[in-house]
């Protein structure tokens, strides 16, 4: 079978590691490289001779001989590059968050089902050897009806981004959309048994008293039917990079950890232990986990479903929901008070 022919539009540090996952992919070809600056496009040329430079979106995307788009720009570009690459009828792998409001991500979600295109959103750790393994115990009913869940991470400052795109708040949006987003979409995938998540109470502080906005320390809870509720809690204040995932239930719980010098480590260590009554045992994870290996278990994700025509793991769906308990969960940290979540059935936009 024919080789799905894959466009890159952003080539710098995580959009490189998408070449790499592309380049890893038996059934993917890394056709073109949209790369803006003339270090990127050289260091594209060098890296992927055989791939065609291109130096803005629409060039590449006007390219007739690509199937599947993987979009890697500042958030601020999302909805309007991902939204030119449906509608030329490419499909398309958009890094998170889908886009800076509920309305947009409506909007491509529209745009995907008329053009009949799939529209996958990059939360990776869906495709983790080790997040996913909690999921699969949590559906398994390991640890019964899960009641509570804190999903954790202690990290060293963010990178500047391209420009210093993250540290404008205008581009990145907010920063509950740049790494907390993952973990209200893990909360949201463990509990998915019990319906989608109701509201959000949240707070958050820095150390730069002049730009609030950047958020150094945040937490917020997320409550779910019948009294369930997640914990999502990061700071940026710390060093290294750990994340930990603690579960309970009726019947047992569940604890997990990842440990890194940084979150693009290919040298990490982590484990995972199960508590089943008064017996605690720990889960051999044969397979590496991190993000550098999970993205190309996701780029072949992809591209399965753009051969089988089958629905992505992380959906256009699941792109608005966790874009959605982010952007509440910044409501509550301005108001001070607990927020409903806006689901997809309402009509009021964000």
């Amino acid at each position: 079978m024919q080789k799905v022919s894959c466009g890159l539009i952003g080539y710098g540090a995580w959009g490189a590691h998408h070449a790499r996952a592309i380049s890893e992919v038996a059934d993917a070809q890394l056709t073109a490289i949209c790369a803006r600056s003339d270090a990127s496009a050289e260091r594209a040329r060098s890296d992927y001779p055989h791939a065609t430079i291109y130096r803005t979106p629409g060039e590449l995307i006007a390219d007739p001989g690509i199937e599947l788009c993987s979009i890697v720009l500042p958030s601020h570009a999302h909805f309007e590059v991902a939204s030119q690459t449906l509608q030329a009828g490419k499909h398309v792998l958009l890094e998170k968050p889908m886009a800076l409001s509920l309305t947009h991500c409506r909007q491509l979600m529209q745009i995907a089902e008329s053009q009949q295109r799939v529209l996958a959103v990059g939360h990776e750790l869906r495709l983790s050897s080790l997040w996913g393994k909690v999921k699969e115990l949590v559906a398994a009913g390991t640890i019964g009806d899960p009641l509570y869940a804190l999903i954790e991470l202690w990290r060293r400052p963010y990178r500047l981004g391209a420009d210093g795109w993250r540290f404008d708040i205008d581009r990145v949006g907010n920063w509950i959309l740049e790494e907390p987003i993952h973990f209200f979409d893990l909360a949201r995938w463990y509990f998915a048994d019990v319906g989608e998540p109701l509201s959000v109470f949240a707070r958050a502080n820095g150390k730069q008293p002049g730009h609030p906005e950047l958020h150094d320390n945040f937490s917020a809870m997320v409550t779910f039917a019948g009294g369930r509720y997640a914990v999502i809690s990061q700071t940026l204040a710390g060093w290294e990079h750990h994340q930990t995932a603690k579960l309970t239930g009726t019947n047992g719980a569940i604890w997990a950890a990842w440990s890194g010098a940084m979150d693009r480590t290919f040298e990490p260590t982590y484990t995972l232990k199960v508590q089943r009554g008064d017996q605690i045992e720990e889960v051999v994870i044969e397979k590496p986990s991190g993000e550098v290996y999970e993205l190309v278990d996701e780029v072949a994700s992809v591209v399965r479903s753009v051969r089988q025509s089958t629905p992505p793991i992380c959906s256009g769906r699941d792109g608005y929901w966790s874009t959605a308990m982010c952007l509440q969960a910044a409501e509550s940290v301005r108001t001070g008070v607990p927020v409903n979540i806006e689901g997809l059935d309402q009509e009021r936009n964000a």
